[in-house]
This record gives C-alpha cells, structure tokens and sequence, in this order.
C-alpha cells in the first residue's frame, strides 16, 4: 500500500459554518449583507479582475477594520467561534479514519480562533492546521477613524447586492449599478480605508487563501516527505482553486465537496453528499490504488435526490453544468442560502 496524504479545507467539506460571515451578522448591523458584498467584492477582484497581488479569501482582511469599529475583541471571536460550531455529519468519523490509515492536514481560510475551537471538537492537531492569524486588540483604532469607518459601513450596506451571472468574463458585462459599487468599493478600501492608520490591517492580515494555499500544500509536502502526487485535497470554493489546481497538476487527487463552480472548474472529482464519510472511502481507495485513481465503487453507488425525485450520481469525474447545478443545491441545502451562495 502506498503512502499518501490527506489534505482539505474545513469550511464545507467538514463545517457547515462561514464563521466569519456568521461573526459579521452576529455582531455587525445588516452584517450579513454587508459580508455577502464583500465576498462578491473579492470574487470580482481574484476571479474576473485579478488584481495584482490580491488573492481569494481577502474579505477575511476587508471587514477587520469595521469589526474593530463595531467594539469587537478578540474575546468575542474566540466566544462566538466557541459557541457555534456545526460539522458536517460524519466529519468527526471521516477523519478518525483517514488518520488511522495517513497524514491528514487543514488549510483553511477561516481565522485562527475558529480553526483551534474545531479542531478541539474534531479532536484533530492544531499543529497540523493552517489558518488566518488575527488579533483585533492588537491594532488600535482613535475615535475620528472609527467614526469615518460607521460612515463608510452605511455607504456601503446602502448598495445593492453584487449580481455575478456565470461565464462573466470582465466587469464591462456587469449592470451599471454593480459597476458602480465596485467603483464604490475600490474608493473605500484602497483609498480611504488603505490611507487611515487602521489601514495597515489591509497590508498585514495576511488570509490563507488562494495561492496562499497552495504554498501551504507545498509546506505540507515537505514536512512529510510526500509528494504531491500522494495527496489528496479537498476544497469547495475560490480560495481552493490554486490548491486543487496544484494537487491536479502533479497527479494527485483534487476534489470539491459540494464545491460551486470556482472549485468544480479546478477539480478532477466531484462529489455530492450530505455526509463527509464519503471522504473516507475516497481517501481509503485512493491509497490502495497503485495507478492513476478511479472512482471506487461503493461511493459510485452513492446518489442524491433532487426535487423530482430522480437520483442522480454523488460522485463523478463528469464535472458538468447539470452536476455544477446539483452541488450548489447541495451546498444550500446543507449549509443554508446565505452561506451557501457565498463564493
């Protein structure tokens, strides 16, 4: 039997939770439309803009200087991260498996109060955990910032939200008004917020996404010795992409769980299930197979019901519109609409 690795996001494939757009409608007026703009925000900026130097998942980085705004302390993310963990059914079992059998790491976006309270109740090593660092006490915010901050959290949760229809190429093909929040948008943060002293959060909260999880698989992969064609990742959105990427160009194995289309379009493996045992049995026929991967069989017999009744197969290599669809049904379903649409 081969040696091999299992690596995966957490949010998604092991959680149900979007703890930072949860923190941010916890605690923030109209927070949760406040987050989902800036998540469309930061899909524009890495996926249609690309923006030089910028990388999926720097909404985490956005929103600090208006929760320090609202009066949020560290203790209040590491309570509220405490307090509201959901995993995904079978998470807890899944990875107990796949522990006993090879390596298995987190790369996550999520900030790191929230990764060390699960992996406290996955009983999973933090060690063995990348993550966002932050600290809200450590940045200090005077009154005439935090002021000018409220004023542009109202200009900014006045706006619409964000419509992104798929195969949108450039921003030219978005409305007038979603050009204009951009405009919006690009004004506060890379001038207005970028200029204050609070500012500096945008140039050191440095968000675990994107490439930066790529540079962490390639960390992982020196520690262990193994390479990445040993390794499995398992990603569901944006900040996935350059992991699953990365994991598929070396011969690995990259799939999305439940993934929208950002991470379905990177990914060899698809898969649809409201339990992340599946998981397991991947990773289980992934190391006893000897050559290139095939779905095994027991998963292949997995399949998902949709409205009509009709099933339809949980787990394919045919990564199509129509499966596209199903996964981010799924993904509601499981996780709710807000987070579920969030990309």
């Amino acid at each position: 039997m081969r040696k091999t690795q299992f690596v995966s996001d957490l949010e998604g494939p092991l959680t149900l939770n979007d703890n930072a757009f949860e923190l941010t409608a916890h605690f923030l007026p109209q927070g949760a439309h406040f987050f989902a703009l800036m998540s469309r925000y930061d899909d524009i900026l890495a996926d249609i803009v690309k923006r030089s130097g910028y990388r999926a998942g720097t909404t985490l980085a956005l929103i600090v200087p208006f929760l320090k705004a609202f009066g949020l302390r560290d203790r209040d993310l590491h309570e509220f991260s405490r307090s509201s963990i959901r995993l995904v059914p079978g998470a807890f079992e899944a990875l107990q498996r796949i522990r006993a059998q090879m390596p298995a790491f987190i790369i996550s976006t999520s900030y790191e109060p929230y990764v060390r309270a699960v992996c406290e109740a996955l009983q999973f090593p933090f060690e063995n955990a990348y993550c966002t660092k932050i600290s809200l006490d450590a940045y200090a915010l005077s009154e005439e910032e935090r002021q000018e901050l409220l004023t542009l959290y109202d200009q900014i949760v006045q706006r619409s939200q964000i419509q992104i229809p798929p195969g949108v190429q450039s921003v030219d093909e978005l409305s007038g008004e979603d050009r204009q929040t951009l405009e919006l948008l690009d004004h506060i943060f890379w001038e207005r917020v970028w200029g204050m002293e609070i500012g500096r959060v945008l140039r050191e909260v440095q968000p675990i996404g994107g490439p930066e999880k790529a540079r962490a698989l390639r960390e992982i992969s020196e520690r262990t010795g193994i390479s990445l064609a040993q390794t499995i990742y398992v990603g569901d959105s944006i900040t996935d992409v350059e992991a699953l990427a990365l994991v598929r160009q070396a011969g690995g194995l990259a799939v999305a769980f439940n993934g929208n289309r950002y991470a379905l379009r990177a990914a060899e493996i698809g898969c649809i299930s409201s339990d992340a045992l599946i998981l397991a049995e991947i990773a289980e026929a992934f190391q006893a197979s000897p050559g290139p991967y095939t779905v095994p069989p027991q998963a292949a017999r997995r399949t998902v019901q949709t409205k009509s009744g009709q099933a339809k197969p949980g787990l394919t290599t045919h990564i199509d519109e129509a499966f596209i669809h199903q996964s981010e049904q799924m993904r509601r379903r499981l996780r709710g609409e807000q987070i579920g649409g969030l990309g």
